[in-house]
């Protein structure tokens, strides 16, 4: 599947996910009905073990699209077409987060508003050192509204949240890692190449233990899971039904005869 706005490429188990509709990636509606239909083939399709979601152009995604949300706005007591497209910006980036699958995020350039809203719903996130990120929405008199308010502190805690939400600040990739909001940090010109090479060895780790593995750490932060029996139970359905979980513990035990 391919969109004019998102490009969806299979490389053996990684599916590459392209955000392509310039000058700056807006969040317009028709982007996130493009995420949608993109995410559809990629959750039913068993054999893709990573998503690997970046962008064309020097910025990732500014935000959301302005001329969308001027003509939403254009009468101060209507805002609910405004509120319905926050809620599928929500909506999509609660999928993401959700794939069964390790997700990786490669911000070459700016990640803005609901650009880092859509970045933190994945689970790796790898930023060139020139990049800027922010959640700069106070500036204008409102939040965050796709997650990140609570994402990011679920993420950093809340004095980092604070911190940026708060406080609109715009970090450097080198920032952002030291704070712990994205994974690694590296030249601009390496970036690429950094990012290919990660997916590549996270798409040689097994997809069942993967998605086992995210339900678990999901079920931490829920008080009404019990994050240990899931683990029991996980354990239990992985020795018992996959295959490949199977294959590797005997050929590991094997070795050590």
């Amino acid at each position: 599947m391919s969109d004019p706005i998102v490009g969806l490429e299979r490389r053996a188990s990684i599916a590459v996910l392209t955000l392509a509709s310039p000058p700056v990636n807006a969040l317009s509606t028709a982007l996130i009905a493009a995420l949608h239909k993109a995410l559809d083939a990629i959750e039913g399709d068993k054999g893709i073990s990573v998503v690997h979601i970046r962008s064309t152009g020097k910025v990732f995604c500014a935000g959301a699209d302005l001329a969308e949300m001027r003509a939403n706005l254009a009468d101060p007591n209507s805002v609910d077409t405004q509120i319905d497209f926050v809620r599928d910006l929500q909506k999509v980036l609660a999928r993401i987060e959700a794939l069964p699958m390790t997700t990786v995020v490669e911000l070459g350039g700016a990640a803005m508003g609901g650009g880092l809203e859509l970045a933190l719903a994945c689970d790796f996130r790898v930023a060139a050192n020139e990049a800027k990120l922010a959640l700069p929405e106070v500036n204008l008199g409102l939040i965050p509204g796709a997650g990140g308010t609570q994402r990011l502190t679920a993420l950093c805690g809340q004095a980092i949240a604070k911190r940026l939400i708060l406080g609109a600040e715009i970090l450097d990739g080198g920032t952002a890692a030291a704070l712990g909001v994205v994974h690694w940090s590296v030249p601009r010109a390496e970036l690429p190449g950094f990012a290919d090479a990660l997916t590549v060895r996270l798409g040689k780790l097994p997809r069942g233990a993967v998605a086992v593995a995210k339900a678990c750490i999901t079920a931490e932060a829920d008080p009404n899971r019990d994050g240990y029996e899931e683990e029991l139970t996980g354990t239990r359905d992985l020795l018992l039904h996959e295959p490949e979980t199977r294959a590797r513990v005997e050929a590991f035990l094997a070795g050590q005869r």
